[in-house]
């Protein structure tokens, strides 16, 4: 906006930056409350299966990047490898995903979902979007456009330049 920015606006930003520890208390609240019905679908979902949201983060990523390598997938997940290495282990044997070797390099391993995976993929994300479609619709574009920035600025440096570096959470590198 520059320096054409209304008082209006400016005042509302200033009044932004004084937040008491109460507001935020109730906005940290806000957003337990709100993972926890984005969640809550998947979860169902899931459970059928047997899994937990360790594995839908996973067929999340593989998802977004076909192909990525078990080391990109760590290190977007920020887990460790012992326990991504129990998670793959249970989706490659129940079919959902594929290890392929590297063709440059043979110590990496590829991961691509199979159809089974890639239709689980759909169940999954399909009841995310439904409710974030549902409440982007309530709240408006310009509270879609706050939410997002807020989402972005409280991303750890690194997590948000890998974030919109590929597209504002588009691919996830391979």
């Amino acid at each position: 906006m520059g320096e054409r920015t209304s008082g209006a606006v400016m005042g509302r930003s200033e009044s932004l930056l004084f937040l008491t520890d109460d507001q935020l208390r109730r906005g940290i609240e806000a957003m337990f409350f709100a993972y926890r019905g984005f969640t809550a679908d998947p979860d169902r979902i899931l459970q059928e299966y047997g899994y937990g949201r360790a594995h839908h983060r996973a067929i999340h990523f593989i998802n977004r990047s076909p192909g990525t390598t078990v080391n990109n997938l760590l290190s977007i997940l920020g887990v460790t490898k012992q326990s991504l290495n129990r998670v793959l282990r249970t989706l490659v044997e129940d079919g959902l995903v594929e290890s392929r070797v590297g063709v440059r390099d043979k110590r990496e391993r590829h991961l691509h979902l199979t159809p089974k995976g890639a239709a689980l993929e759909r169940e999954l994300s399909e009841a995310q979007r439904n409710r974030m479609r549902a409440a982007f619709r309530n709240a408006g574009p310009e509270a879609v456009a706050g939410f997002r920035a807020v989402l972005e600025q409280m991303m750890d440096a690194d997590m948000r330049r890998h974030y919109l570096d590929n597209g504002e959470g588009g691919d996830t590198g391979t």
